[in-house]
């Protein structure tokens, strides 16, 4: 079987997905029948040969959506590259907003167990948490293209590379952050609801596997000052990284 589709985009809420589609300027939707989620079709040429872009956005957030259209995307156009954008917390080091977040691994931060405080080491009040994390990690040769861009003089963003992790709730607590995150992945770098999914969507569907790639800029840091006031900027950085990785460095042979 062979891909039909050069790189797919999927986005969880509004801001990102009109970030995305302000990417091109000859998006087609695509209504399948049977099917009532809106699909998006553009192009773009690289190196003389047309290739193909499918976009499409979740019906809410968090990873039980994400999950079920990044299998429906893998399913229906079985793209080459699967590429969740938008926005995320910013919990690492050196970070401002808009900062582009490429995560190297991505960790359900909510997986484990909750039981009395005094049988767990990660503790709120009186609830205790016995975590039990798990992890997927982006295709070595991916990350290692990214590196190579970080300091690159053609790439005009700023990029982190490190953990993301992930999990249902909004989080604007920075204790949360710092015992149950920073604990177990000190050096992670972003905290999101969606990217996990995608990853495993992509990790367990059928051949041909496409490869996962999150990118997600910083719009706030997690904590009681949380607001949506940088969100357009960081779906901008964001879309337009992504853009630029996949128009001028990613294989497609």
């Amino acid at each position: 079987m062979n891909y039909n589709y050069d790189v797919a985009i999927i986005t969880a809420v509004d801001v990102e997905e009109a970030s995305v589609k302000r990417l091109y300027d000859d998006w087609k939707k695509i209504k399948l029948p049977d099917d009532s989620q809106a699909y998006f079709e553009a192009s773009f040429v690289r190196d003389g040969v047309k290739r193909k872009v499918i976009a499409a956005r979740q019906r809410e957030m968090g990873m039980t959506a994400a999950s079920h259209l990044a299998s429906k995307l893998i399913d229906i156009f079985r793209p080459r590259y699967l590429i969740m954008t938008g926005i995320a917390a910013g919990i690492g080091a050196d970070q401002i907003y808009g900062d582009v977040i490429v995560p190297d691994i991505i960790w359900n931060y909510a997986s484990g167990k909750f039981v009395s405080a005094e049988n767990a080491d990660i503790t709120f009040g009186d609830i205790g948490f016995v975590p039990r994390p798990i992890a997927l990690e982006l295709d070595g040769e991916i990350l290692n293209i990214i590196k190579d861009l970080q300091h690159s003089a053609d790439n005009e963003f700023h990029v982190h590379i490190g953990p993301m992790a992930c999990g249902n709730s909004v989080v604007a607590n920075r204790d949360v952050v710092n015992k149950q995150i920073h604990s177990l992945f000190p050096k992670t770098a972003g905290l999101d609801m969606e990217s996990y999914s995608v990853f495993y969507a992509a990790e367990n569907s059928s051949q041909p596997k496409p490869k996962a790639i999150v990118i997600k800029s910083i719009c706030d840091y997690a904590d009681a000052q949380k607001s949506d006031q940088y969100q357009k900027f960081a779906a901008y950085t964001s879309s337009n990284f992504a853009k630029f990785l996949y128009e001028n460095y990613l294989p497609f042979d």
